[in-house]
């Protein structure tokens, strides 16, 4: 008799509080502010949390990548993102990016109007959820685009340098680039829905100069050897598209109209890893597992600045251009022997670039009416909106650039190694940096040397 009643005492106790999420989504407001809305700050709510599972994500793509004796630290260089950026980002990182700036407004924000989140509006302005709603959602982004620059370096930094360089950067250059295109700063009037020039193209530009300033690894390309885990790969890619639906679909900041940005982002990662295998089919006579993850995460970077200006159709057209460059990138990467380890660059730099300039070429005029973009159109045209696409590609080109070689400079005048020993290259840097192995009982780990 007891453990029946236990059994639906517990039951009762994960009904209730489901039931009550769910019923919160549906109302319109919160009964106290008619100005605020339950279901739109339960979806922000909710995408913040599926950003966040996007580090993660990243960090078994990434670490299915490597050799067995550098998965943690390859690992740890995205996980470690969630503690650093978080505490970056409620610091100084949120202020700096979306306060008002005043005589400096174009490019950056004031760095204590809204330090340690203090005094964020109860609504932010212009939505209808809670300033602290939208503070925590845009944090994420904060802690997966640094994350993403480590695919370059792996197996040969420095994790003490890593964790130096990635807040300093996030306050040079994320900030500032988030703040000129989201925060009101001067390049507002061009379309990025999502993070294509803010994230995509700030880390993959940053991971192209910090792979050369630190150097191929020691026994590259001569000894390159698969990933050691496939299905690690694949497990990565998952945790990152369902991730992406919060990335881009959150990105909507609003319940009303969020069903496009949710649509775009699954068919454009669905377009690309189709596009991808079949590229690989025609070339080497069978498509690879890796290919289809590559493949559906190219499309994912595309969608990303177009994801609500943009129709479905539109959508497929993106992951497919996306799918192609992307793959054609890293085979150029190949040739020209650029130590871009986990492709970095070829597919989040390039992605972004493609996707942003794309979103000018495919964006629907209805779907932008209420953006500044509008006007932009409206005087200049089509080839005008792609024109000012291409110009805040530009700057974000030279943002992430110049940003990541000063902080790089900086770094390395105050004696600071970019990368771990030779030794701890060639035994493994998981050992070297962290004291642990993925994988102790291999055959082959140091421990048993």
């Amino acid at each position: 008799m007891f453990q029946p009643r236990l059994r639906r005492f517990l039951i009762a106790l994960l009904v209730v509080p489901a039931f009550q999420l769910l019923s919160s989504a549906l109302l319109p407001a919160y009964a106290g502010d008619a100005s605020l809305s339950a279901a739109d700050n339960t979806l922000i709510l909710t995408s913040a949390a599926l950003v966040l599972l996007m580090t993660p994500g990243l960090a078994f793509f990434y670490g299915g990548f490597v050799q067995a004796r550098n998965v943690l630290n390859t690992m740890a260089m995205s996980f470690v993102m969630m503690g650093i950026a978080t505490l970056v980002w409620v610091s100084f990182g949120f202020s700096l990016a979306f306060s008002d700036g005043g005589a400096l407004n174009a490019v950056i924000g004031n760095p204590f109007s809204f330090a340690m989140l203090e005094n964020v509006p109860d609504i932010w302005p212009g939505l209808a959820i809670p300033g602290l709603s939208f503070a925590l959602f845009q944090g994420m982004f904060a802690i997966i685009t640094p994350a993403l620059i480590s695919g370059a370096l792996v197996e040969r930094i420095s994790f003490r340098f890593w964790c130096v360089f990635t807040p300093v950067w996030l306050l040079v250059v994320y900030a500032p680039l988030a703040h000129m295109v989201w925060g009101g700063g001067c390049l507002g009037k061009d379309l990025d829905f999502a993070g294509g020039t803010v994230v995509h193209i700030s880390s993959g530009v940053s991971a192209l100069l910090l792979a050369g300033l630190v150097g191929w690894r020691k026994q590259w390309p001569n000894s390159v050897r698969p990933p050691h885990d496939v299905t690690q790969i694949l497990l990565g890619t998952g945790l990152l598209w369902f991730g992406w639906f919060g990335f881009n679909g959150g990105s909507q900041l609003s319940v009303s109209g969020a069903e496009l940005p949710f649509t775009t982002t699954h068919i454009s990662a669905a377009t690309g890893l189709v596009a991808w295998s079949l590229i690989e089919t025609w070339r080497d006579g069978k498509p690879t597992a890796v290919g289809m993850a590559t493949g559906a995460v190219a499309g994912l970077v595309g969608i990303t600045p177009a994801a609500g200006f943009v129709t479905p159709g539109a959508g497929m057209a993106i992951g497919a251009i996306t799918g192609l460059l992307c793959y054609c990138s890293v085979q150029l990467k190949v040739s020209l022997r650029f130590d871009d380890s986990l492709d970095t660059f070829a597919v989040h730099g390039v992605g972004g670039t493609v996707g942003a300039i794309l979103t000018g070429v495919f964006a629907s005029t209805e779907l932008i009416a209420t953006h500044p973009a509008a006007q932009v159109f409206a005087e200049k045209g089509r080839v005008g909106l792609i024109v000012d696409q291409f110009q805040v590609v530009l700057v974000a080109y030279g943002l992430a650039a110049l940003g990541t070689l000063l902080i790089a400079g900086v770094l390395r005048g105050l004696g600071l190694p970019f990368r771990v020993t030779e030794e701890a290259e060639n035994l493994g840097v998981d050992v070297r940096e962290h004291g642990e192995e993925a994988y102790p009982e291999r055959i082959g780990s140091p421990q048993f040397h």
